[in-house]
């Protein structure tokens, strides 16, 4: 584990490497074309509606300062007549106003509404092509830390990156409007606009200086974050709840989230208060410049150049482009530094899997005619230097059941792996029916392997819909799904369940019903048999089950298999033994191979493992 000062230093390390200059911000900004494309793929309509209600909205301010110069000096002009006044035109004017007024109120309801419905819908779709992104990459990708950094960074961006759309076209709808009212400041005169610039310019600087900061930490503490985001789950969590207690772990767990979270918050606190600092030093400026032209106005008034409809006028424009110009200028830092994390999006949909088909793939055949051919084949995992596996060569029948055995570590589960091309060998090849196995359409390899794992996932989904996973595409085929449940022997289990098919497994949701570990086996066994695959492959998926149903289901298994090719994996001497032959693996290396009387017959290490195995049973 790492200490607290070791972790510092990484985070700090990593801040450094994280950190991003003004340049780079603003060139982030080109992420946008491509974010506004999806949401104009996600709804043209309330795209370009909300695009009409914000242009509208844009000139309704400059309309009620206008029209609100018309009534002062309209007033003021009725305070001079004698005698009877005619009030029509006034009452014309304050109708217009509130005409403004309530058609602005509508158009703000109407834009909140089109912002909420369109960042609903592109968070959606976005979670989406996330989901179906993920599943084209390599299953050794999801193997490494520094993808799954990726991967935590792009999930988070499906959700808090949908607030970007509304600041860029607010952003969008505040420059018209600010077009709007330059033209009555640059009509009275020029240097208001250079005097509303210098009061701007510091604040918005020292947004981007911050902004930057900002997005430094909370990039270089993403495996920090992902840690903590770890903790708080098995800290609180009905899978690792037995653990936690019989272990009393609750304290070490609290403790060290405790620690982790106090050093993210001392660096951010650190980092707020200065902003906090400098903002109010820096918007103290220009406050002061505002308050100068305001003076300058004054005095103009005062002296008879202008009107005190124009007075309010011109002072309502500054103010209001003030804060607007304010706006835009914290605005494009938050933009910026949004489109910085929207890159993290980008990076992972355009992250490319390893293992690719070819441009013109070539048919699984049906049936397979002589099998699967292992040439000289090595794998070692992404940043290791140890091997896998390494110079295996053999040949699987078509037809043939092979057992795999060997210690933990051995490479059993690596080289099944490697069998379903989940895995690109490292070095050398392996041939289907005398063909490389790169030349065969990949989605078609998947769906002739039925392939059952030990750590086989326990979806908190109906027992139904947990067999039809095997076979996704016939989750409506409930003969099928439960022949499969009867040939696991799963269907005893689901038939005692309260709602028996339609019963939700696991405690997560309501009404949810745990399984034993023998039965959960069961049920993901059935999701072998859901799959009319030519190879089927078991990497212990009954392991929780004593040696004698596990002997029963491999029998069963054995049974109903007939004609098929299988790969059995099983620390059960007395279980593998039915295998027509028996591949023994050591230290990633093929060590024997041949049927269970020839093992024994060479008196080698299978020998050896299986006579202690059988003392044990004594």
């Amino acid at each position: 584990m790492n200490t607290p000062q070791k972790g510092a230093r990484a985070a700090s390390s990593r801040a450094n490497q994280d950190k991003k200059s003004f340049r780079e911000q603003v060139g982030a900004l080109k992420n946008l074309p491509k974010f506004f494309r999806l949401i104009w793929e996600t709804s043209r309509s309330m795209t370009i509606g909300n695009l009409l209600l914000r242009l509208v909205k844009s000139a309704i301010p400059l309309a009620m300062l206008y029209v609100g110069k018309l009534i002062i000096d309209e007033v003021i002009g009725l305070i001079d007549v004698s005698g009877e006044r005619d009030l029509s035109f006034l009452w014309m004017l304050v109708a217009a106003e509130l005409g403004l007024a309530v058609l602005s109120d509508i158009i703000n309801r109407g834009i909140t509404l089109l912002d909420s419905l369109l960042g609903d819908l592109f968070s959606n779709r976005t979670s989406v092509q996330l989901i179906e992104h993920a599943a084209r990459l390599d299953l050794a990708q999801f193997e490494d830390a520094t993808f799954y950094d990726k991967l935590e960074r792009a999930r988070r961006q499906t959700i808090t990156r949908v607030v970007l759309m509304s600041q860029v076209l607010s952003q969008l709808q505040d420059m018209v409007t600010i077009g709007f009212l330059a033209v009555g400041l640059i009509a009275f005169n020029p240097w208001l606009i250079l005097i509303l610039l210098v009061a701007v310019i510091p604040s918005f600087l020292g947004e981007t200086h911050f902004n930057e900061r900002t997005y430094s930490l909370s990039r270089s503490w993403t495996p920090e974050r992902r840690e903590l985001d770890y903790l708080r789950y098995i800290g609180a969590s009905d899978e690792t709840a037995k653990e936690i207690k019989t272990f009393n772990l609750s304290g070490f767990l609290a403790s060290r989230f405790k620690e982790l979270s106090d050093r993210y918050y001392a660096l951010n606190k650190s980092l707020i208060v200065r902003r906090a600092v400098w903002g109010s030093a820096l918007s103290s400026l220009g406050t002061l410049a505002y308050y100068g032209a305001y003076i300058f106005i004054l005095f103009q008034t005062v002296a008879g150049a202008i009107t005190v409809g124009t007075l309010t006028f011109l002072a309502g424009s500054f103010s209001n482009m003030r804060g607007l110009l304010q706006g835009i200028m914290t605005r494009f830092s938050q933009i910026a530094e949004s489109a910085l994390y929207l890159q993290d999006l980008f990076d992972f949909l355009e992250l490319k899997p390893q293992i690719t088909p070819p441009v013109n793939p070539l048919q699984i055949p049906r049936p397979i005619q002589e099998g699967f051919t292992f040439e000289d084949v090595g794998f070692k995992y992404h940043n290791s230097e140890k091997w896998a596996v390494r110079h295996l060569s053999f040949h699987l029948r078509a037809g043939e059941k092979l057992a795999l055995v060997g210690e933990n570590g051995a490479g059993k589960t690596t080289l099944v792996k490697l069998l379903a091309r989940l895995y690109e060998p490292t070095e050398g090849r392996i041939l289907l029916d005398g063909i490389d196995l790169r030349e065969y359409d990949l989605n078609d390899l998947r769906h002739q392997v039925g392939i059952i794992f030990q750590d086989y996932v326990r979806f908190q989904m109906t027992a139904s819909d947990n067999i039809a996973i095997g076979q996704i595409s016939n989750i409506s085929d409930r003969d099928r799904i439960q022949g499969s449940a009867q040939k696991s022997l799963a269907d005893p289990v689901i038939q005692r369940l309260p709602d028996g098919y339609e019963q939700v497994l696991g405690k997560r949701f309501n009404k949810g019903v745990e399984l034993s570990g023998g039965e959960w086996q069961k049920v993901a066994l059935a999701r072998a048999y859901m799959r009319d695959a030519q190879l089927l492959i078991l990497d212990e998926p009954t392991s929780a089950l004593d040696a004698r149903a596990e002997h029963e289901v491999f029998l069963r298994f054995s049974e109903l298999i007939a004609g098929k090719t299988a790969v059995l994996i099983s620390h059960r001497f007395s279980t593998v033994r039915m295998a027509d032959r028996i591949l023994f693996l050591e230290q990633g290396q093929l060590k024997e191979l041949g049927s269970h009387e020839e093992l024994l017959a060479q008196n080698g290490k299978y020998a050896e493992l299986f006579t202690l195995q059988a003392k044990g049973y004594l």
